[in-house]
């Protein structure tokens, strides 16, 4: 269970995590002065037209702007927004009814939403891919580990698990539009009408329950886990966290350790762990036969000389048979 003051610390986070941010396109001048608008501010505004993909058309106190909005909008919708940002440029929320909480009443019925799902069972232990397709298409080609590596990155940026500080970059000019709409939490249907009794678990999509649930998870433990296919028919297990049994090197510095499992088809099962501490690496792989141990052994002097070469230094390898496979 999460503890009290951790609990406390995610509200703010939380409150409204089904709730996309929406932003004015930016090839028009900011209307928020004319407008004379403040943030906090809740405003009616009309769904004219769709006049591009995830572009529409909206008016708004007599005057018609174009803003990007989910793509379950249609024209003709009444849509209530709340203002949240008026520079660099301005911004909204989809607010979450027409008659919408007070600030307590919201943070109490987050809070025990927060509270119910942190002391449920994990669904799953694992972030999903967010799209089925492998992230390595084209097997014909020599395999990019340098390009593998940076869409691995997107994959677990793009989960959900970083929606909040993702909002909050946004915000400041650092994450575009487009970027933020590809995160699971604006691919979600229109959200239920709420509930009088809990309306924030009305308003919250099982598929949201899952990502909040696990962002819950993450923030109590320190580490978090993507499955998917990083080349056609080839699953991994990937594992990244913070080390917490030894200090860092400095006060500034945090100790990391990441894990992939595969299986694959001519070394069989493996899993490999390296940890890093800021400055160095240590690295140790299991296998699942003794002539993938034996293959690993001769290749690993290479590896050490790659990293070695890349200003990595490494302190410690270790290449084993599996324990469970060498009885």
């Amino acid at each position: 269970m999460l503890p009290a003051d951790l609990l406390t610390a995610t509200l703010n986070r939380f409150t409204q995590p089904d709730k996309p941010l929406i932003a004015v396109t930016p090839d028009q001048k900011n209307p928020a002065a004319a407008l004379k608008l403040e943030i906090g501010q809740q405003v009616q505004a009309t769904v004219q037209a769709k006049v591009a993909p995830g572009v529409f058309q909206v008016r708004i106190a007599e005057r018609t702007i174009q803003m990007q909005l989910p793509e379950f909008v249609r024209g003709g919708d009444l849509i209530s927004l709340r203002v949240v940002a008026l520079q660099p440029r301005l911004a909204f929320s989809l607010a979450a009814s027409s008659n919408p909480l007070s600030t307590s009443e919201q943070l109490g019925s987050t809070a025990r939403l927060l509270s119910s799902l942190a002391q449920q069972p994990m669904r799953q232990d694992y972030v999903p891919a967010a799209q089925r397709a492998p992230l390595w298409i084209n097997t014909k080609e020599i395999l990019n580990t340098g390009e593998l590596a940076g869409k691995l990155h997107n994959a677990l940026s793009h989960s959900g698990l970083f929606y909040e500080s993702h909002q909050a970059q946004w915000i400041a000019g650092q994450r575009t539009t487009p970027q933020l709409l590809q995160e699971p939490q604006n691919q979600l249907p229109h959200p239920a009408a709420a509930d009088s009794a809990n309306p924030r678990a009305a308003n919250l999509p099982e598929p949201l329950q899952t990502i909040v649930q696990q962002q819950l998870h993450a923030l109590e433990n320190k580490q978090v886990v993507w499955q998917g296919q990083v080349w056609p028919g080839q699953e991994m297990r990937w594992e990244v966290g913070e080390e917490s049994g030894q200090p860092p090197a400095t006060q500034d510095e945090k100790n990391w350790f990441t894990k992939l499992q595969l299986d694959l088809p001519t070394l069989g099962g493996i899993s490999a762990s390296l940890r890093f501490n800021g400055t160095a690496v240590a690295f140790e792989i299991e296998v699942g036969n003794a002539a993938a141990t034996q293959t690993l052994l001769e290749a690993s002097a290479q590896l050490v000389s790659a990293l070695n070469a890349r200003g990595v230094p490494v302190l410690q390898t270790q290449i084993r048979q599996a324990a469970e496979s060498a009885e």
